[in-house]
């Protein structure tokens, strides 16, 4: 098992890439949100937040958005045209989902072959791909509002728009918590994501 390859050397770049890309996309457009809040009651205090004042953070949400524009197409493209993303992530079935789900949540979830994925980590990755292509869409409805106001308009306007993206973005921190809470406590899956075995 431990000889055998569980990610090959693309995907694991990739990966990566799109860790930090997010990582800074999050903290950095947490303090964007302060300059403007959506929710009175939503607040980010600043030792979380990357860019020290709006321009700065806006510098950096940028820089970001190219590196994961970049890593995710490479990503989603090479397990796209390699098969992989068939292969790894269907089928999934009500039952089989129900039955990992029940599992994972008595923690009797099996992670002993890691080059297989359960049903609960197939509804999980498929998920955060598609929120990473809502939170990019809804990014660049913001981003230029009257440039790409068709895309900003499928959103219901600019306002509506932001709100689809802080919602894409809480759902990502969501899925970043739980992995890697996951990956400690497996972390044979953490190794396998660095060494590739």
């Amino acid at each position: 098992m431990d000889a055998q390859r569980i990610h090959p050397a693309w995907l694991r770049v990739a990966h990566w890439l799109n860790a930090i890309a997010v990582l800074i996309m999050i903290t950095s457009g947490w303090r964007i949100y302060d300059a403007s809040p959506l929710f009175e009651s939503v607040y980010f205090p600043p030792a979380f937040t990357l860019g020290g004042w709006l321009a700065g953070a806006l510098l950096w949400h940028f820089a970001a958005m190219w590196l994961l524009f970049a890593s995710f197409l490479l990503y989603l493209g090479i397990n796209l045209l390699s098969g992989r993303l068939f292969d790894k992530m269907f089928p999934i079935t009500w039952r089989g989902l129900s039955g990992d789900l029940r599992a994972a949540l008595r923690g009797a979830l099996s992670h002993q072959d890691l080059s297989r994925y359960n049903m609960v980590q197939k509804l999980a990755y498929l998920g955060v791909i598609a929120d990473t292509i809502v939170l990019v869409l809804s990014g660049l409805a913001i981003w230029k509002p009257v440039q790409l106001q068709m895309l900003s308009g499928l959103m219901g306007g600019y306002d509506s728009a932001r709100v689809v993206h802080f919602v894409a973005m809480v759902l990502m921190v969501v899925f970043l918590a739980v992995h890697v809470v996951m990956s400690l406590l497996v972390p044979r899956s953490l190794r396998a994501m660095v060494r590739g075995r």
